[in-house]
């Protein structure tokens, strides 16, 4: 009962969130199952950290799908999750948490910046979010 009444909660959470809470909450996902694949890689637990490393790498390919090409940074930001994802295919294939690591560290300063835009741009214009803009 309590798992689905958390559930309905998120479905509505997303339904309604802006293109920039949307963003930002892909960006949280994929911090906790980055950390949760390093956590299995220093632990030995391939398995699971095969498992978490392929669910950041499913959210880096949504960041990638769903970016506003005409947008200026799209070609830098393009070439970025192309590199995380290489790094996480490194991690997973060495069993080395050193690349998990580097690109945990990419995300968390990601996140920072699409909040910092999110709030920039609700100031100037609650209808204009820069993650809208490249993120569409």
């Amino acid at each position: 009962m309590i798992q689905a009444q958390r559930n309905k909660y998120l479905e509505n959470t997303v339904q309604t969130a802006s293109p920039a809470q949307l963003l930002i909450m892909l960006c949280d996902g994929a911090i906790r199952f980055c950390r949760a694949g390093i956590e299995a890689l220093k632990t030995s637990n391939y398995q699971d950290a095969n498992t978490n490393l392929v669910k950041v790498q499913d959210i880096i390919s949504e960041f990638s799908i769903t970016i506003d090409r005409n947008a200026p940074i799209a070609g830098d930001l393009l070439r970025l999750y192309e590199y995380f994802t290489h790094r996480l295919i490194e991690a997973n294939m060495k069993k080395s948490v050193e690349p998990a690591e580097e690109v945990l560290g990419y995300l968390v300063q990601l996140k920072e910046t699409w909040m910092q835009a999110a709030k920039q741009a609700n100031g100037s214009s609650a209808s204009s979010t820069p993650a809208g803009a490249m993120h569409g």
